[in-house]
């Protein structure tokens, strides 16, 4: 998503390029007497929205992040409410995206999607916020809080912005995601398998084969549902999981170890149309 966000950025320079040939020169104050006649000091005005604006894009476009970023924050400071700070409000968050600074990023972007819901950079303010989420995503071994709020920022991209190119984007990431919290419960399932909680590896594994269908790992969530339920005595359930994988990738080398332990067991492969893991599939009944 660099070249995306390169595009964008000088996207944004070409449209505001004209903004130099027209700095609005503002009137010096004159000094204010005080009640005993003498003058105090003269305050200083506030400098002009855009030539602070293109201070800051100046400092953008030589790297100098954060010394950008506020300048851009100064515009929306001396000019709240302006066009100006509309779009330096957007600057900012981006800005801050640049270097990873994800909370001033968050933050940015939520105060112009709050100001601004109707502008036609809204779109790309809630896709910099669910990036910075996005971006925020721990490994699997780690709570993973911030994956479910990044994939409900990357949902809100889809829903409310669909034709454009950040709900695709924001689609890839998403099933990144998705791959994610799958990963984590099949981390705990195969913790619980291996200590023979034959049902609460199942309960996870299911979570898998139900929720995070299109994700790479339902194949082997499938093999380990064939594990816990031969294990437990249930073989019809065994024969199903091993019956689905084959039926949905039958070159996986999960499906060969899924059709040797059932093998071993004495059965083969068969499906149950009234199981939950057929119904999960919607599949119709088939042997293999």
């Amino acid at each position: 998503m660099r070249r995306l966000h390169e595009r964008l950025r000088g996207a944004g320079f070409g449209i505001f390029a004209w903004i130099a040939a027209a700095v609005v020169l503002s009137a010096p104050l004159g000094g204010c007497a005080n009640i005993f006649g003498q003058d105090k000091e003269q305050a200083l005005p506030d400098e002009p929205a855009d030539k602070l604006y293109n201070e800051g894009l100046t400092l953008l476009n030589k790297k100098e992040y954060k010394d950008a970023a506020k300048k851009f924050e100064e515009v929306d400071r001396q000019h709240p409410y302006s066009e100006w700070a509309r779009k330096s409000l957007l600057m900012t968050a981006f800005t801050y995206y640049e270097i990873g600074e994800h909370e001033e990023t968050i933050q940015a972007a939520r105060r112009y999607l709050a100001l601004h819901p109707g502008s036609p950079d809204a779109a790309y303010a809630q896709y910099l916020m669910a990036s910075s989420y996005y971006d925020q995503i721990p490994d699997i071994t780690r709570d993973q809080q911030r994956t479910e709020r990044a994939m409900q920022a990357l949902d809100e991209v889809i829903r409310k912005y669909p034709d454009t190119e950040y709900a695709e984007s924001a689609r890839r990431k998403l099933e990144i995601a998705r791959d994610q919290l799958a990963g984590k419960e099949m981390l705990i399932g195969r913790y619980y398998l291996d200590r023979r909680n034959y049902t609460g590896a199942i309960n996870r594994f299911k979570s898998v084969v139900t929720q995070y269908q299109t994700t790479r790992h339902v194949e082997e969530a499938l093999l380990r549902l064939a594990e816990c339920y031969m294990a437990l005595g249930i073989v019809n359930e065994a024969q199903t999981a091993a019956a689905v994988l084959g039926h949905n990738f039958p070159d996986s080398p999960w499906y060969k170890d899924a059709y040797r332990l059932v093998t071993t067991g004495g059965v083969s492969p068969q499906e149950d149309k009234a199981s939950w893991i057929s119904k999960a599939f919607g599949l119709k009944p088939s042997n293999s």
